[in-house]
């Protein structure tokens, strides 16, 4: 199978699912954009992730920074408004690219997987916790979307008039 694009190589990516939250005791529905961008100098890849949950108003915004790549790992650093910047580790191998993030300071830990399937697409699931016992249970696919459909919504500073 050929080499991991999701976070490796810069592309945007959509995505849907669902999503439980223990305070809500429903299923939601979520839509999600990634945009990945290219490798800097210094080996880090950054990648804003944007999540929209129905029935909530607020977009939520992770940046992700991936980094001390080796062949079967890497570091992940996130960052949004609600937790601050939290930092763990993450696996990657033919089919899987997975990241944790266990005892810190911020009283958060979770995981998310990404089981790449066969058309390209990727499989995710991921459970957060925090201190307050806040749950969260993540279900959903991402995939690259046909050329350009949510590049330049994700690239705020192109500028550019339809």
């Amino acid at each position: 199978m050929a080499p991991h694009t999701f976070i490796l190589s810069p592309h945007a990516w959509m995505g849907e699912g669902t999503i439980v939250l223990n305070m809500v005791e429903e299923e939601l529905n979520f839509f999600t954009k990634w945009h990945v961008q290219e490798k800097s100098s210094l080996g880090h890849i950054v990648a804003i992730q944007e999540i929209q949950i129905a029935g909530i108003s607020e977009v939520m915004r992770n940046e992700m920074t991936f980094f001390d790549f080796s062949p079967k790992g890497f570091s992940v650093e996130m960052e949004n408004a609600n937790i601050g910047k939290v930092t763990g580790i993450g696996v990657v191998d033919d089919n899987l690219i997975a990241w944790e993030f266990r005892q810190n300071d911020l009283n958060f830990e979770g995981f998310e997987t990404y089981h790449r399937l066969e058309d390209g697409s990727y499989q995710m699931h991921a459970e957060y916790v925090t201190s307050d016992q806040f749950r969260t249970q993540i279900n959903g696919r991402i995939w690259v979307p046909p050329n350009g459909f949510i590049t330049k919504e994700m690239n705020d500073d192109e500028g550019e008039d339809e």
